[in-house]
């Protein structure tokens, strides 16, 4: 059975006592503790936190129920202390991607920021994405709305330099009146008469993007299943993972001006930009998690620190079921858990399958047992068996 230490009363840790994340599921302060990173992890002055948005239940239960390892828990504080990424690797349903909850509820950095990672995931969609099409469309529906004599690029201009009722509409690419760098952008964000929307209302940064944001504590980063990615995804990480910064080239090309406030991947959330250049005050806590479909470049596993969470015991799978369900779903379900472990050694098997599973076993209005039996069954089935259940 795991064990973890209760975690120590008053402003300070215990003697001897190095780790920052305890894994115990109980809120502490253990993060004001943190010690300055090395020299060569120092990324620049922090900034105010901004609001976020509301903690999901479904999130803050996972993040309350998780049980670490002691070893997952040193390897955790390691990647603290470094400012490196942790990458965890084990099989589907071992609970690497409850870890990342798991440490934003104990350190008090919720919500986390989630990036699942498919074949066709890049690094633009994690850094920021630009909907020029959106404000060309826009644009497009004011200018309609207010006639040729209101545009900025026409009103006051010499009658052979305007632009006919039924000519083309002025350019919005780049250079262009409503594009970046074009004049309509030389107060930053801010609309032009009414017509050319702010370029900021149409950057939204992605997750990657939001974590790098200079913040006052660092954000909790979640890079869901990297090993699904496409071939260059890891590569193309390793410079913003080391340099903790990216820049915005849409936001660049404008002339000097006041920051220009995007969305950011926080559900209503708003961040200034100044000349399109963020870069994190701290690095952020980034957990990638791997399900070992793919071996990682060499350069990209030496930039981070790296653990393999093995699947639950019996006597930890007890402690989740207990954790999720109550301490009589542990006594009921018991020989369920140890079917689980049968089936386990000759196949793989998901912990939330066996959770589903107990469920239903000890729920008020369970089914009749022989319907139960079928039902279990089927949610005991391996993952690694095709066809229908």
């Amino acid at each position: 059975m795991v064990t973890t230490d209760p975690v120590p009363e008053g402003p300070g840790p215990r003697d001897g006592d190095w780790r920052v994340y305890r894994g115990g599921g109980a809120p502490h302060d253990g993060i004001d503790r943190l010690p300055p990173p090395p020299p060569w992890r120092r990324f620049g002055p922090g900034a105010g936190t901004e609001a976020r948005e509301a903690i999901r239940p479904a999130d803050r239960e996972r993040a309350v129920s998780y049980r670490s390892d002691p070893r997952v828990v040193d390897k955790v504080n390691a990647a603290l202390y470094l400012r490196r990424p942790l990458l965890v690797t084990g099989k589907p349903g071992a609970g690497k991607s409850t870890l990342a909850y798991n440490i934003a509820y104990e350190l008090g950095l919720e919500p986390i920021l989630y990036w699942p990672v498919s074949s066709r995931t890049t690094l633009q969609q994690g850094l920021y994405e630009y909907d020029a099409i959106g404000r060309v469309h826009e644009t497009s529906l004011r200018r309609s709305r207010t006639g040729p004599a209101a545009r900025p690029d026409t009103a006051g201009a010499p009658p052979d330099e305007r632009e006919e009722p039924d000519g083309p509409d002025v350019p919005d690419g780049p250079g262009g009146p409503g594009g970046p760098g074009g004049p309509t952008e030389a107060a930053g964000a801010g609309e032009v008469d009414g017509t050319v929307p702010g370029i900021g209302r149409y950057i939204r940064l992605g997750p990657l993007g939001t974590a790098l944001l200079p913040g006052e504590r660092p954000r909790v980063l979640l890079i869901d299943e990297l090993d699904k990615s496409d071939i260059d995804l890891p590569n193309d990480l390793l410079n913003v993972l080391e340099e903790g910064r990216f820049t915005i080239p849409e936001l660049e090309r404008l002339p000097d001006g006041p920051p220009v406030e995007v969305m950011t991947a926080d559900d209503g959330g708003r961040a200034p930009i100044s000349r399109g250049r963020v870069r994190c005050a701290d690095f952020p806590i980034v957990i990638i998690t791997s399900n070992g479909e793919r071996e990682f470049p060499l350069a990209f596993l030496r930039r981070c620190v790296r653990v393999a969470i093995e699947p639950p015991t019996g006597e930890q799978l007890a402690d989740i079921v207990a954790a999720h369900l109550g301490e009589e779903a542990r006594t009921s379900g018991r020989a369920l858990i140890a079917e689980f472990l049968d089936r386990r050694a000759r196949g793989d098997l998901a912990t939330d399958q066996l959770l589903n599973a107990i469920f239903l076993a000890t729920s008020g209005s369970r089914p009749p047992e022989s319907t139960l039996r079928e039902l279990v069954e089927a949610l005991l089935r391996p993952l690694d068996v095709t066809g229908p259940g």
